[in-house]
C-alpha cells in the first residue's frame, strides 16, 4: 500500500498536467482560430475537475496512459474550418513535447547542479520526489504526444491528416471517427503496435531530450509501471 501511495504521489501531478494542458491547449487555439466552445463552456482552464474523466485518470496508473474529457471543438465555426483544424489537432501533442523538453532540461540541471544521488543533505528529502516527477512527466508527455499521432480519428493525428488530405480520401478517413477508439484499442492491446511502434519512437525521443539522463526517465518509469 506504502508502494502504491509513493507512486501515485509521483505520477499524478505530471499526468494530470500532461493530460489537462493538452485538452486546454485545443481550446485555447479553436478559441483563437473563431470557435468559443470551450471558452463558453469554462474549459480553458487549468484546473484538472473541469476536465477529469474517473476511467482516464485510472488508465494512468494501470498502463501508464490516460485522457481527460475531450474539449468540445465545432469546427464549423472555424474561420477556415480545413486548415485550421490542423492547427487545433497539433496543438496538444506540440504542447506535450513543449512540456518534455521543459521538464528534461529541468532534470538534467537539477542532476547537474543539485546532484541528489551524491548528497547526504536534507534536501534530498525534497530533491528526490522532483527528480522522480520530472522523469515521469518526460516520458508521460513524449507518450501523450506520439500517441496521439497515430493517423487514425478521433486521435489527433487523424484529425491532422483529414485536414491535409483531398476532399474525398479525407471524407472516407473522416467517416471512420466512429470507430477510430475501437480500432485503437484493439491495435494496441491485441497487436505488436506497442512495442514494435511506440515503444520505440518513445525511447528515442527520450534519448534525445534528457540525454545522459535519460537511463533515469526510463528506470523511474519502469519502477512506477510494476
Amino acid at each position: 500500500m506504502e508502494d502504491f501511495l509513493l507512486k501515485l504521489s509521483v505520477m499524478l501531478v505530471p499526468g494530470m498536467l500532461a493530460i489537462v494542458c493538452h485538452e486546454v491547449s485545443h481550446g485555447y487555439v479553436a478559441w483563437r482560430y473563431g470557435d468559443p466552445t470551450a471558452k463558453m463552456m469554462g474549459r480553458l482552464t487549468l484546473n484538472p475537475l473541469k476536465h477529469i474523466d474517473i476511467f482516464g485518470t485510472l488508465m494512468i496508473f494501470i498502463v501508464g496512459i490516460g485522457w481527460a474529457k475531450p474539449v468540445p471543438v465545432v469546427f464549423e465555426n472555424l474561420r477556415n474550418p480545413r486548415q485550421d483544424m490542423i492547427r487545433v489537432a497539433a496543438a496538444g501533442p506540440i504542447t506535450n513535447l513543449i512540456l518534455a523538453t521543459v521538464s528534461a532540461f529541468l532534470l538534467r540541471a537539477l542532476m547537474a547542479y543539485g546532484n541528489p544521488a551524491g548528497s547526504n543533505s536534507p534536501m534530498l528529502v525534497l530533491i528526490e520526489p522532483v527528480v522522480m516527477m520530472l522523469a515521469f512527466s518526460v516520458y508521460i508527455n513524449l507518450l501523450l504526444a506520439i500517441f496521439n499521432m497515430i493517423p487514425m480519428p478521433p486521435l489527433d493525428g487523424g484529425r491532422v491528416l483529414v485536414g491535409l488530405l483531398p476532399y474525398r480520401q479525407a471524407s472516407a478517413l473522416a467517416r471512420m471517427e466512429p470507430y477510430g477508439m475501437i480500432i485503437i484499442i484493439l491495435l494496441v492491446f491485441f497487436t505488436n503496435i506497442f512495442s514494435y511502434v511506440i515503444s520505440p519512437l518513445l525511447k528515442v525521443g527520450v534519448h534525445l531530450l534528457a540525454g545522459p539522463q535519460s537511463g533515469l526517465v526510463l528506470g523511474v518509469t519502469r519502477w512506477m509501471m510494476r
